[in-house]
């Protein structure tokens, strides 16, 4: 698409279509054969090891009557990390540093891909044997060994406090909790707290957010009532802990009233055939379809015809207004087909690997789609979620972005997937065993500091990489610091930010600058989680924080007044904010500080610096 020179003299596509032209330029017969599949050498994955650097690939065409062509100059070649190697347009794949990269290999409409790993010597490396929890230290000890990174130690009981509450109910512990966990000196400590969090209601609340997120949860969308409602039954489903596959499939084969049946909200918010498609492609299967709309994916192997061929299940699928406020009542017609736009052919229910499907429930199509979408062997299904609420614990999936699996954009860790994927099936699609294991592992449980030997590491998770919080764990973190709750509007009083049902319910200009989506699309990147100016200012000199240290109702002004003194409240600062005692230095700074003016307005300087850092902002 970028224009530019794209076929030269010296090329053997130039050669083809100067013979072609020669000949008059003839159109293929009906019965020419075709090219049926693409054989590539080498296939699968392969090692090499310093001082090999290169790779050649070789691709061979067969065809539709037995005959077999060496393709390896007319075919088209990338890689998924051009920093790991990069590839000629012969094949030819040149290292470029240690790391693994998937090789992309095109011809006409057929891809086959290959992953090459390139390993160095690294001098005085030697694998420290951490030990293991569980099978998520195996599988990614045996990459970092094979890549030789080692793994940071485990993160202190600090630390893990903060990042588990963080991740598993959004919000901060108090600071009696705090307190009573790094006292604990039982060694099982850890998985117990992993099971209280599991357990409380506010778990369901915060997951709820997130999936609010991916079905596009607004009161512009839905309607008010019928948002609510929504919510409800998303909140209700994590807290039962709906097995994932039921949950899904009640989604996808919702009908009825959506205030009646809260799950039907999915095609209100889902407006049309293409919406359904594009949708359920991405939330679900990890794939995004919106180029095959059009054309033939340039990159990947979706076609248009397989495009319209899934939009068959939902073609059918038809929406209401009754004259009741937000509600909407969903149903399918028994008739109803999708034609091609391109070809004009009227296209056949379709989804990946299995192809077309022969016996189809015709009352109502989308049931055949759950069917299938949910089978334990499905390759995309349980494997996207997984990878999703692995990206909720660490600063990336194993794929990621977390909805884009492709060839081009392999896992940093294929068995890893794997294992997890399995595990999530054989439990019956329980998110909470998930959600136990990941937390239990030491990988997860790794300090955020990096070694020397793995600081270059962004992608095979020898140490946890510290992320921004998000601008609702943001805002209720600093009323749990300060102790100063927010409210918003006619909700509940003790509604957090982290447990609001859609965006657009309250106004919050805080919650805006930090990267609350506005749920207009499903794709993952629309919430943000890059810095920018905006939230500088907001942190360094805006009203939010500003008030909430003003307030006589804030921690630090309340203890003045009930007669503690500075050092106690410094240090209950600190247990707030960071989930540790402050060290020598920083008390000994801070109690400087309020020694050279009133004691309110110093912590109110000391609580402004500490909300300030980098350790309070991020997640780490």
């Amino acid at each position: 698409h970028g224009g530019g020179v794209q076929i030269r003299k010296e090329d053997a596509a130039y050669k083809v279509l100067r013979q072609w032209i020669s000949e008059g330029a003839k159109l293929d017969p009906p019965d020419a054969p075709r090219v049926s599949r693409l054989e590539i050498y080498p296939s699968g994955k392969r090692v090499l090891r310093a001082p090999n650097d290169s790779q050649q690939v070789s691709v061979v065409a067969h065809f539709t009557d037995g005959t077999t062509q060496d393709v390896t100059d007319l075919a088209s070649y990338s890689v998924s990390d051009t920093s790991v190697c990069t590839v000629d347009a012969h094949g030819l794949v040149r290292k470029a540093k240690r790391g693994e990269s998937a090789v992309l290999v095109r011809f006409l409409e057929h891809v086959e891909s290959l992953t090459l790993t390139f390993v160095d010597d690294i001098a005085n490396f030697a694998w420290s044997d951490p030990g293991v929890n569980n099978y998520v230290d195996e599988k990614v000890y045996a990459k970092l060994k094979l890549l030789q990174y080692p793994p940071s130690p485990t993160c202190s009981d600090s630390e893990f406090l903060r990042r588990v509450y963080l991740d598993v109910l959004g919000v901060l512990p108090t600071l009696e909790e705090t307190e009573q966990f790094l006292a604990d000196s039982n060694p099982a400590k850890r998985s117990q707290l992993i099971d209280r969090l599991l357990d409380r209601p506010e778990y369901a609340r915060f997951w709820a957010v997130k999936w609010g997120d991916l079905l596009r949860m607004t009161s512009k969308k839905i309607g008010p009532d019928g948002l609510f409602k929504y919510h409800r039954w998303v909140e209700d489903a994590l807290r039962k802990n709906m097995p994932y596959d039921q949950f899904v499939r009640e989604l996808l084969t919702a009908k009825g009233s959506t205030l009646v049946n809260p799950a039907a909200n999915f095609y209100k918010a889902s407006v049309d055939m293409n919406d359904c498609v594009e949708t359920i492609s991405q939330v679900f299967l990890g794939s995004r379809l919106q180029c095959a709309k059009c054309h033939n994916h340039p990159f990947e192997r979706w076609t248009q015809d397989n495009y319209y061929g899934m939009g068959a299940f939902f073609e059918r699928v038809q929406r209401t207004a009754t004259a009741r406020p937000s509600e909407t009542l969903v149903w399918t017609r028994t008739q109803g087909e999708v034609t091609q736009p391109r070809t004009g052919k009227v296209m056949q229910p379709w989804v990946p690997v299995a192809g077309t499907l022969a016996n189809v429930d015709q009352n109502d199509r989308r049931r055949s789609f759950a069917d299938w979408l949910v089978q334990p062997d499905n390759p995309y299904f349980a494997k996207m979620e997984v990878n999703r609420i692995w990206a909720q614990l660490f600063s990336r999936g194993i794929v990621d972005p977390i909805d884009d699996f492709r060839d081009s954009n392999p896992p940093s860790n294929p068995e890893l997937l794997d294992a997890l994927a399995q595990d999530f099936v054989k439990s019956g699609y329980d998110r909470k065993h998930v959600l136990r294991t990941i937390l239990n592992s030491r990988t997860y449980q790794a300090s955020f500091e990096p070694l020397p030997g793995n600081v270059d590491d962004e992608l095979y998770f020898s140490h946890q990489i510290p992320r921004l919080l998000s601008a609702e764990q943001l805002m209720d973190a600093v009323g749990v610091t300060l102790g100063v709750v927010d409210t918003f509007g006619t909700l509940p009083s003790d509604r957090k930010a982290t447990q609001l049902p859609a965006p657009d319910l309250v106004k919050v200009d805080f919650l805006r600058v930090f990267g609350q989506p506005e749920r207009e699309t499903v794709c993952a990147c629309e919430r943000s989680k890059d810095t920018n100016l905006g939230m500088a200012i907001e942190f360094f000199n805006g009203s939010f924080l500003h008030t909430k240290l003003k307030s006589p109702q804030n921690r630090f002004r309340q203890a003045l007044a009930a007669g503690k003194p500075i050092d106690q409240v410094v240090r209950e600062l600190y247990l707030a904010a960071v989930c540790r005692p402050p060290t020598s230095e920083e008390l000994q700074a801070a109690l400087k500080h309020a020694s050279d003016k009133d004691p309110a307005a110093a912590l109110e300087d000391i609580c402004w610096a500490l909300v300030n850092t980098d350790e309070f902002i991020f997640q780490h």
